[in-house]
């Protein structure tokens, strides 16, 4: 993802900044990695500290772009937070809770959001909208959600968990427990029908929903190849979030509905 949010910063004509922060194992395997034909230095946990000081100086309106994993996604706020430095974070995981606190507490500029492909956004607000409309409306149905991602995705999907909240409020008796997670090879070509070459990256996501006596059904799907749709729509919070800060909003901590909401898509 980081890679690829690069590229589309890189195409909507923004300064990419020549380095990317990775973990000490990375550092040492590797020099730099290239980026659109630009070199991007390698920055490991024991220089990044004074290297982002540095960087804030050269570059005046920084915006940090998040993806990491989640077992550090509160080391990687904090280090936001240290150096109060806005940030757009697209990763998942973690206790969303404590890092939407953490943030707010330090009154840090940071669009945080488990799911940044625009398109998915508005989906999964009309599915927030629905539920908010029409409470229960779905009582006494059962549900059914599968997820495909990469293998190396090994939590569940925080979109798939949003609108699992959302069905919650349609009157639906599930847990985000219960969602499957398809992360096996086989599975993905033949049963979830991902093509081969998006294996390494992609999003399928069913919602399956039958009537207490079966006569009835309804099915939302999403399927997305590749990961432009998110780099582009982080590019787009990126913007966004520049502009907030040079307004000096009042509000500081966004997500993807607020970026869609202010109609700051390129």
């Amino acid at each position: 993802m980081g890679r690829a949010v690069a590229e589309a910063a890189v195409r909507a004509g923004l300064d990419l900044v020549p380095y990317t922060l990775c973990g000490a194992t990375e550092v040492a395997a590797n020099k730099a990695v290239e980026v659109a034909g630009k070199q991007l230095e390698l920055v490991g946990p024991d220089t990044r500290d004074n290297l982002i000081e540095e960087v804030k100086q050269q570059y005046p309106n920084l915006v940090m772009v998040d993806y990491t994993l989640p077992d550090v996604i509160h080391d990687m706020a904090n280090l936001y937070i240290k150096h109060k430095t806005p940030f757009v974070m697209g990763t998942t995981g973690g206790d969303r809770a404590k890092l939407a606190a953490d943030v707010k507490a330090a009154d840090l500029y940071a669009v945080i959001a488990p799911q940044m492909g625009k398109q998915v956004v508005a989906f999964q607000a009309m599915m927030e909208m629905m539920a908010d409309t029409f409470p229960g409306a779905f009582s006494g149905y059962t549900l059914k959600v599968t997820e495909s991602h990469q293998s190396s995705k090994k939590d569940t999907s925080g979109t798939a968990k949003a609108i699992v909240n959302s069905f919650q409020g349609l009157g639906l008796d599930f847990d985000v427990s219960q969602i499957e997670l398809v992360r096996d090879r086989e599975q993905q070509l033949g049963r979830m029908r991902v093509p081969e070459d998006a294996l390494l990256g992609h999003a399928f996501h069913t919602y399956q929903l039958l009537s207490p006596d079966g006569s009835v059904s309804f099915e939302f799907q999403h399927n997305v190849c590749g990961r432009t749709i998110y780099a582009e729509g982080t590019v787009d919070a990126a913007l966004f979030l520049a502009r907030q800060v040079q307004q000096g909003a009042s509000q500081k901590l966004y997500n993807m509905v607020d970026v869609l909401k202010a109609g700051a898509m390129r």
